[in-house]
Parts: structure tokens; C-alpha cells; sequence
């Protein structure tokens, strides 16, 4: 099984969203994400990001604005695929599934933002295209929610749904570490 981790939009937007308070669900992950692509790195493992740039002049992910800069916690490497998407799914509109698929690529750990929007398209796109995905619960960022009759959903919630959902189905749920273990395994 090859495994490639792939980082979804880890743009300079979400540290521009937590400065203005938004706080995420875990302020552990980006340094969690940190490792795991220090861990891939150091085994000469695939890693393929994948950036917002959204078509709405107004957004702050736009790849010509400060807002759309990469975050340095999960900054490129020379020689590493950075794709850029315009929706909420990494596999729409980019050729990350005939990328995967020239390099053997059957396995993803996934990482990045936001775990309820973007990441979950990602998953669910992913699952479905026959990929097996390794979700490291505590590296990805997620945020509170406007709630649809009003007030606000938290972000623990928000976030224990989303894995909930996706676990159920189309990734298998896991701790950073318990990623890190089964390549080495």
C-alpha cells in the first residue's frame, strides 16, 4: 500500500481566522500536522497540498492575497504538487485522482481545513474514488458553526459530528500517532 499525506487548504486565512477569534476545536493540530509532515518527509513519502483559491474577489483564499498564502507550519517543499481547487473538494476541478493514481498512490492520510467543510468533500470524494483515507482526528482544524435556527453550534460538536460521519463510512478515524505507528508498522 503507498500512502501520501495530502494537506488541504492550509492557507494563511485559517491563522487570519483564529487571530480574529474564531478559536478551532483543537489548537494542538497545526503543530500535529507539523509532525506528520516532518514524519513523511523523513520516510521519503508522498505529500501533495492542495490550496483554495476561490473565485469570489471578496474571500481572503485567494491565491493572489495574503489570506491564500501557504501557513509555514505546512509550507511546501521544493518538488512537492500544490494544486490549487476552487471548490470544496480537492478532487474537483484539480488532477489529484490521476496524479494518485500515476505514482500507485491507494492510501491517503488527510490533514488540513476545515474538517466539516473541505476536508469532509475531500474524504467523501476520495472514498469514493476507491482510496482508503486515514483521518488523524487531532490534525485538522474545525470551527464553531452558525446554527440554522439560530445561535451557534460549538466547535467540539461540530467536529465530533463530522468524524463521526465520516468514520462511519468513508475513512478510518484515527490519532496522529496511530497514523504515525501504522507506517512505520
Amino acid at each position: 500500500m503507498t500512502t501520501a499525506l495530502l494537506i488541504i487548504d492550509m492557507q494563511m486565512g485559517m491563522a487570519h481566522r483564529i487571530d480574529a477569534g474564531r478559536a478551532p476545536v483543537d489548537p494542538q493540530a497545526m503543530d500535529r500536522m507539523a509532525d506528520l509532515l516532518a514524519e513523511f518527509r523523513a520516510q521519503g513519502l508522498p505529500v501533495i497540498h492542495v490550496h483554495h483559491d476561490d473565485p469570489d474577489l471578496r474571500s481572503p483564499f485567494r491565491r493572489d492575497t495574503a489570506g491564500g498564502q501557504p501557513l509555514p507550519c505546512t509550507m511546501p517543499a521544493d518538488g512537492e504538487p500544490v494544486l490549487w481547487k476552487s471548490g470544496s473538494s480537492a478532487f474537483a476541478g484539480t488532477r489529484l485522482d490521476a496524479l494518485l493514481r500515476r505514482a500507485g498512490i491507494d492510501r491517503l492520510v488527510i490533514v488540513g481545513a476545515v474538517a466539516a467543510f473541505c476536508v469532509t468533500s475531500t474524504t467523501r470524494a476520495a472514498s469514493d474514488l476507491g482510496f482508503k483515507v486515514l483521518l488523524p482526528s487531532d490534525a485538522l482544524l474545525g470551527f464553531d458553526l452558525p446554527a440554522l435556527d439560530g445561535g451557534r453550534l460549538d466547535a467540539a460538536i461540530v467536529h465530533r459530528v463530522t468524524l463521526s460521519l465520516l468514520g462511519a463510512d468513508f475513512a478510518e478515524v484515527l490519532r496522529a500517532d496511530q497514523v504515525v505507528a501504522r507506517l512505520a508498522a
